[in-house]
């Protein structure tokens, strides 16, 4: 039985006016199923092309869209908890405010989640900002047993692409802070927690790849928020200590090592989604 989704956009003043609306034209207008409902948090000021792309959306969206303003910037996790809580249904499908979604990415995700599942990603196309050449594919685990054993190392799902029940992910405590991955810890919580979940190999979602995209995953701010995950992975006993001690040794290494081969290593071994040049 068909169910009502939701879809929950955050946009943020980093984000370009350009990218914003073709995010939430490919998500919304251009779907051969569209969601009944928009939740877009606006976290903090914009500039005023921003703006002018958010109001130019939500007036003409033919779906009815929330448009939640927080007065200041205060991060992807409490903007996404914000926008869980204004939704009116259960389902609700990700998207961020510079990828695309492929038309007939609802039509084909949503059924697995009225069907059973509790959280079901897809593949992705990567493409870079300049020219909108597709540059690599990632094609994620598709088996639950397969996510499961896979998401002990790498978190098993793209963000961006993810339709999940509002219910399960507020059973675990919903999202959390948790540096850039906050995603993967809340993913990991619910596998633990007895989850279904799923993914589509078939990519649905176009990732933009854009410059820095690389040295971001660097650094000593990243590693702090990677081995304060390890921790949390190992406090609710979701890795083993041995798989703790490979994990804060290998993502450690990967990120401290120079920018190209961060980039090496993060398509062949920390993605974890068999990503493909």
């Amino acid at each position: 039985m068909a169910e009502p989704f939701a879809l929950l956009m955050p946009v943020y003043r980093g984000d370009d006016a350009a990218h914003f609306t073709k995010a939430f034209t490919s998500s919304v207008t251009q779907q051969t199923r569209r969601p009944e409902q928009v939740v877009l948090v606006q976290d903090g000021p914009v500039g005023d092309d921003l703006a002018a792309a958010i109001d130019a959306a939500v007036t003409a969206s033919e779906v009815r869209v929330v448009h939640h303003v927080l007065p200041e910037n205060v991060g992807l996790t409490r903007a996404l908890t914000e926008g869980l809580a204004l939704s009116d249904h259960d389902i609700v499908a990700r998207m961020d405010a510079d990828d695309i979604s492929l038309p007939e990415r609802f039509a084909k995700q949503v059924p697995l989640v009225e069907g059973g599942l509790d959280l079901v990603g897809t593949g992705m196309l990567e493409f870079l900002d300049d020219d909108g050449s597709i540059v690599g594919k990632r094609v994620p685990r598709t088996d639950a047993a397969d996510i499961a054993s896979y998401a002990r190392f790498h978190d098993p799902f793209s963000h961006p692409t993810v339709v999940y029940r509002r219910t399960v992910v507020d059973r675990v405590g919903g999202y959390q802070a948790m540096g850039l991955m906050e995603d993967y810890w809340l993913f990991a919580r619910m596998i633990a927690g007895g989850a279904s979940v799923g993914n589509l190999a078939e990519p649905l979602v176009m990732y933009r790849v854009g410059a820095g995209a690389y040295a971001r995953r660097g650094g000593r701010a990243q590693w702090r928020s990677e081995l304060a995950l390890q921790r949390a992975l190992r406090g609710i006993r979701f890795t083993t200590r041995g798989q703790y001690v490979r994990n804060v040794t290998v993502r450690g290494v990967y990120r401290f090592v120079p920018e190209p081969v961060r980039k090496v290593a993060y398509r062949r071994l920390i993605a974890g989604d068999r990503a493909k040049a």
